[in-house]
């Protein structure tokens, strides 16, 4: 079937392309800015620059190709972005969901009247903000009932993804759902914890002065590959139900001094800690971990890959790129 994904050019959206077209399925990934992932995708999806915040684009892709399947997962998606630019962060990830919407409209309207795609949005824990540092105890794993409470400009942006989602679910019946993304990592990432840790750790090797910059060591989060993190989105494509809500979480949480362990036995060598600054978020969640026994119950869906699995990984690509 013809399957749109959106943001192919970001980490999630390039290993997703790749799982698709594996599956057997008819590809278009639309990037924006980034193309250093797509080039190093090497099945034949068919790729289209697109800025969504401007509906023509959009239009024409959906019109032209009326995908089965949209995965949307173009954004502004750093935090730390939002706080500088927290008008484009809202433009990019509202705008561009509310285009994709009018685009299924439009195609009904002029091109196939009984077009019925299934849309899966990328939305985010940061939508649950303070809501996670109230949890204590057993308690910990947000539920998707949970009180949205963001913290920072981006988690803003995503509740306002997450229920217009639901507004075009409710007023012009386009079935969504809606996908609350904890985190997630993984070969080709950048700007996250583990893709930064495992990076200078593969730079520390090849320097040999093993020292690492770091932020707020003491937050927990529960980290899942990206490998499981697609997985969830296709099963939710095809079992979730529409209009509803989904975390999709690892249920194992780490403390961020327990990435450098594991990577410090990787590389079989001690590195010495430096705090940075500048990677202290003025406000930080102190623990992000979903409750996914919705997601399990609806999809059937588990989490597969280690952590020691996720980082080994990311190593040898690191290795790979600094050659």
């Amino acid at each position: 079937m013809n399957v749109l994904v959106t943001g192919a050019g970001g980490m999630v959206g390039s290993h997703m392309v790749e799982s698709l077209y594996e599956a057997g399925n008819n590809v278009i990934g639309i990037w924006h800015k980034n193309k250093k992932n797509i080039e190093q995708i090497s099945v034949p999806v068919k790729f289209i620059q697109c800025d969504m915040r401007y509906a023509q684009g959009i239009d024409e892709i959906i019109m032209d190709n009326l995908p089965e399947q949209i995965y949307h997962l173009a954004a502004q998606s750093y935090p730390t972005v939002s706080w500088v630019s927290p008008t484009e962060t809202i433009d990019v990830n509202i705008n561009s969901t509310i285009n994709i919407y009018e685009a299924i409209k439009k195609a009904r309207k002029y091109v196939k009247p009984d077009y019925d795609p299934i849309v899966v949005v990328a939305c985010s824990s940061a939508e649950y903000g303070e809501t996670l540092n109230k949890l204590e105890g057993d308690k910990v794993y947000v539920k998707e009932t949970a009180e949205l409470q963001p913290l920072h400009p981006y988690g803003v942006s995503k509740v306002g993804q997450d229920l217009i989602s639901f507004q075009y679910f409710m007023n012009d019946h386009i079935r969504c759902i809606r996908a609350r993304i904890f985190n997630s990592t993984g070969t080709r990432k950048v700007n996250d914890v583990t893709s930064d840790f495992t990076h200078r750790a593969v730079i520390a090797e090849k320097t040999g002065i093993y020292e690492l910059r770091v932020g707020n060591l003491e937050t927990k989060r529960a980290i899942m590959d990206q490998r499981d993190l697609v997985k969830g989105l296709i099963l939710l494509a095809e079992k979730g139900t529409a209009g509803d809500v989904y975390n999709i979480s690892s249920e194992k949480i780490y403390q961020m001094r327990d990435i450098v362990s594991l990577i410090e036995k990787q590389i079989n060598h001690t590195l010495k800690l430096k705090v940075d600054t500048s990677l202290i978020r003025p406000t930080d969640e102190k623990i992000i971990v979903g409750d996914v026994t919705k997601l399990k119950h609806d999809t059937g869906w588990k989490q597969d890959i280690s952590m020691e699995k996720t980082i080994k990984d990311m190593l040898d690509y690191w290795r790979m790129v600094e050659g």
